[in-house]
């Protein structure tokens, strides 16, 4: 088991910056690979980008791809997402998540864990 708890959202204009952290606490953080996802109003929850345990590999929604970058950092048991050059678009509830077994999955069902979310708000 592990819990996730995000933290980091918020309101900024577009062009502008932001960075989301997930903070887990239970297993042994490194045991799990770790992503985010995102949720707009009457959309479903997307992938947005994933680490794999060792954080050697990384992988990105086409929508976000060179804007975030995620990263991992065992010492902290936190998981980061660097956004940059927002856009409206990205307007959405962000979600931790983490998953066990295989590595490379971009589907909500395969991952186990959720954190709460927190609101990113883009405006134009």
């Amino acid at each position: 088991q592990v819990q996730l708890v995000e933290s980091g959202g918020g309101l900024v204009q577009a062009g502008g910056s932001l960075r989301l952290s997930c903070a887990a606490s239970g297993r042994t953080f490194n045991w799990w690979h770790m992503g985010w996802f995102r949720q707009a109003p009457g959309k479903e929850r997307e992938f947005v980008a994933a680490i794999n345990r060792g954080g050697g590999s990384t992988i990105y929604a086409d929508s976000v791809k060179v804007r975030f970058t995620i990263s991992g950092d065992n010492a902290k048991n936190t998981v980061n997402l660097q956004m940059d050059s927002l856009k409206p678009e990205d307007t959405a509830v962000y979600y931790c998540a983490a998953k066990g077994t295989t590595w490379g999955a971009t589907s909500a069902n395969a991952y186990m864990h959720w954190g709460q979310g927190t609101q990113v708000t883009v405006s134009s």
